[in-house]
């Protein structure tokens, strides 16, 4: 149960860091980090009616990548607060690395045009959005484990 209902609750939580960050980035006018609605209209094929499958894809990926996060970090079986959320943000690190990489591979690819193109900024964006992601997958464990929550690794 608890590898279900652990990656659900810590999955939302980093979705909606992670989110909050490439929206703050993309409003600031840095540079384009909207993610939910570059992946609503990888979909939809148009911006305007992005938002909802793009949150509802993005949701659904941040939770089912959480259980790989906190299944790495039951491994490790590290009993210090700021130890997990660090290892957190490391695996946030390589996740963004490599998701930014990606999206400047395949940007071109995209079906609309506001998303065609991701540059060192974009993909720098997405890496940022990714350590807070991770940063707070780790402190969400650092916090069960300080409950006393069984977090034990899954197999």
């Amino acid at each position: 149960m608890q590898y279900i209902v652990l990656p659900i609750i810590g999955g939302f939580i980093a979705t909606i860091g992670i989110t909050t960050v490439l929206w703050l980035i993309d409003k600031s006018g840095w540079t384009r980090a909207d993610m939910v609605r570059a992946v609503g209209s990888f979909f939809t094929k148009s911006y305007e009616n992005s938002l909802k499958i793009g949150l509802a894809v993005h949701f659904a990926a941040g939770i089912l990548i959480s259980g790989v996060y906190l299944h790495i970090l039951s491994l490790l079986q590290l009993n210090n607060a700021v130890l997990l959320t660090g290892m957190g943000g490391l695996l946030g690190f390589v996740h963004g690395f490599i998701v930014s990489f990606g999206i400047v591979i395949f940007a071109e690819h995209h079906p609309v045009k506001q998303f065609k193109e991701a540059d060192f900024q974009v993909a720098l964006a997405h890496l940022l959005g990714h350590i807070v992601y991770g940063l707070i997958l780790g402190l969400f464990f650092a916090v069960l484990q300080k409950l006393g929550v069984d977090l034990s690794p899954a197999f």
